[in-house]
């Protein structure tokens, strides 16, 4: 199994989740206080919602989810190989899940992970949060736990 996954800020999350769910004809997956994803088969999509006022209809990260964490480190290797810079973060909180994975950053700043979900969370998590030239991106996941709900 692997799907690519589009995490979107929104800026009403009931109000996102309803027309999602219309649009995708499927409810979500998973809902959280500021949080929901879809986790579709047709199309293979993982549709993340942050709930961040102010910022909806907004890219928060892309990412490829993957089923085992042998493809996140296989993953990692590969990136590697292909000259890129990666960041893991393995056995981290974020999103209400427990992950492996890794990112990288593409040439127009846009943030990729490749993860695994290794058990569901009560909690969004304290993954670092993300750089952009040097400076704290805001959207990007996940962030402190004050910054997370509203920016992943």
């Amino acid at each position: 199994m692997s799907r690519v996954q589009l995490a979107l800020n929104v800026d009403d999350l009931d109000e996102a989740i309803t027309f999602y769910s219309k649009l995708f004809n499927t409810a979500p997956a998973k809902i959280k206080e500021g949080y929901a994803n879809f986790a579709m088969t047709e199309p293979p999509l993982k549709l993340v919602l942050i709930e961040n006022p102010g910022k909806g209809g907004t890219l928060n990260h892309l990412g490829v989810e993957v089923a085992e964490s042998a493809t996140v480190h296989a993953e990692i290797a590969r990136l590697a190989g292909e000259g890129l810079f990666t960041e893991e973060e393995m056995n981290t909180t974020c999103c209400f899940a427990t992950q492996d994975k890794v990112w990288v950053t593409g040439p127009a700043g846009e943030k990729w992970e490749v993860y695994t979900v290794l058990s569901d969370s009560d909690t969004f998590g304290t993954s670092p949060q993300h750089t952009q030239g040097g400076t704290a991106e805001a959207g990007a996941c996940c962030g402190t736990a004050e910054t997370a709900k509203a920016s992943c």
